[in-house]
């Protein structure tokens, strides 16, 4: 089980860190990734980290905005977010990656409820 957790209200330029973190079994040596779903979008990657925690994946969209960490246990993943715009408003997800492809939503298996992050103008 995944649960996700440190969504908000904030202003634009604001910054937000939200965790995610595992229970019920292990995660540590497995890739997780953030994801995001705006209303009336599609979900899409926002960003990943490997099991070992050494290499990390990001949309182009937030880029030198946004970082993705592990915990010190590996079974919690951190998503840090400053300089937020209004177009960062959405839902966000975190989930374990069991496929291939770091950006795919279709190769992850696992997903949390997701948290509420709404940045105002």
């Amino acid at each position: 089980q995944l649960e996700e957790s440190g969504g908000n209200l904030v202003q634009a330029g604001g910054s937000l860190r939200l965790s995610c973190a595992a229970s019920g079994r292990t995660f540590s040596s497995y890739s997780m990734g953030w994801f995001r779903q705006a209303p009336g979008k599609e979900r899409e990657f926002v960003a990943a980290i490997s099991g070992n925690g050494l290499s990390t994946y990001y949309a182009d969209f937030v880029k030198g905005r946004f970082t993705i960490s592990r915990g010190n246990a590996k079974n919690t993943v951190y998503l840090q977010m400053n300089s937020l715009k209004p177009e960062d408003t959405a839902v966000y997800y975190c989930a374990v990656r069991g496929g291939d492809d770091y950006y795919s939503l279709g190769d992850y298996d696992y997903w949390g409820q997701g948290t509420q992050v709404t940045v105002s103008s």
